[in-house]
């Protein structure tokens, strides 16, 4: 017996929307199944599908949970996300060298150095 990632449910007040959103940003294509659930594939090697799902209620904590994404030009993919509906976050961390952003949920996640 074992087990095989298949895909990250993220929660969405409006899952067409953030699906299509995050679609944009990672530059995967995107399905809306019957229940209005959007699904992000990735190219082959590169993780788990992304499977936005409908929810009523909002966050009103900081995520348990974020992604990190390491760019090959930091500078040039925050101010591309930002033009895309991004925003900047202060979740206490200080000077560092990543940068943390929310989508336009306010999902946290960071853009990290450039190797």
């Amino acid at each position: 017996m074992g087990l095989r990632f298949d895909e990250i449910c993220i929660d969405a007040a409006n899952p067409t929307t953030l699906g299509r959103w995050w679609s944009q940003v990672l530059g995967w294509p995107h399905d809306v199944d019957e229940d209005g659930d959007v699904r992000l594939t990735p190219p082959p090697g590169a993780g788990p599908n992304w499977l936005f799902l409908r929810v009523d209620d909002r966050r009103i904590i900081k995520n348990r949970i974020h992604f990190d994404f390491r760019p090959d030009d930091q500078h040039a993919e925050v101010e591309r996300l930002l033009k895309l509906g991004a925003h900047h976050v202060d979740i206490g961390q200080g000077e560092q060298s990543w940068v943390v952003l929310a989508d336009p949920e306010g999902n946290e996640f960071c853009v990290l150095a450039a190797d």
